[in-house]
């Protein structure tokens, strides 16, 4: 089930929101214009612009591990020529949120946090939605890094911090109706409990990660277990960033 909407108002105009849906659409639409002929070298192979923009910009979980002090059984060589020198690993986490490796990519991601994200920063204030929107990312990342450590491929996008506001929503607006379609067999919109929908993408994410353990420079390319880990801590962390309710009617103006 692909959501393409929902129906729940809000009462305050999601500026947080709708600025890191810019940003993204910015960040991607650069690296449409990035040349994917190889030119340069590293790590011993071919490179193009636009895979060295991943790597400046997207983040390694293992170079992250090795700069924190885990062992990794990654070729030394390899470290050496991939990770950026000093602490911009740390940045690259970030970084990465706002980086995207394709067109469904994007459009999959943006959709999601178009559909789900006002309604989260409606209920915690434009502040703490950005904070809680990093929070998740960073909880995505890692877990990426923990279940990944050996992996030089770099994860980019911002799933995870997107599955974080999943997560809240879930908590928040459970019985809310999405209007879903199921590609690529049936077309035509219908509706299902938010609820539903949120924990069959979970499981989805449960199954494919499991199934790629000691794969981790391999499998699909797609990063699930930062989708798992920043579920996990949106559904916990709003508990802390949520308005309390009385502070919600007087925004809706009821008492």
């Amino acid at each position: 089930m692909f959501p393409v909407g929902d129906f729940l108002r809000t009462r305050t105009t999601p500026y947080v929101n709708w600025t890191l849906i810019a940003i993204n659409i910015a960040v991607f639409v650069y690296t449409v214009t990035l040349s994917s002929r190889p030119d340069a070298l590293v790590a011993g192979f071919q490179t193009s612009e636009a895979e060295r923009f991943f790597f400046n910009w997207g983040f390694v979980p293992a170079c992250v591990a090795e700069s924190l002090g885990f062992e990794t059984s990654t070729n030394p060589q390899d470290l050496a020529a991939i990770c950026p020198a000093g602490d911009r690993e740390y940045l690259q986490i970030f970084s990465a949120m706002f980086v995207h490796a394709g067109w469904a990519h994007i459009i999959g991601n943006m959709l999601f946090l178009w559909i789900f994200g006002d309604n989260v920063e409606d209920r915690m204030g434009h502040i703490r939605y950005l904070l809680f929107y990093f929070l998740c990312g960073i909880a995505a990342a890692a877990t990426q890094i923990f279940m990944a450590i050996d992996t030089i491929v770099p994860a980019v996008g911002a799933s995870g911090a997107i599955a974080g506001i999943l997560g809240a929503y879930l908590v928040l607006h459970p019985t809310a109706m999405v209007q879903v379609i199921i590609l690529p067999l049936f077309f035509i919109p219908f509706f299902v409990p938010a609820a539903l929908l949120i924990v069959i993408w979970f499981a989805t994410q449960l199954f494919a990660g499991f199934a790629e353990l000691g794969q981790a420079t391999a499998g699909s390319g797609v990063a699930w277990w930062a989708h798992i880990g920043g579920f996990v801590a949106g559904a916990v962390l709003i508990w802390v960033f949520k308005r309390p309710k009385r502070r919600d009617r007087l925004l809706a103006g009821t008492y």
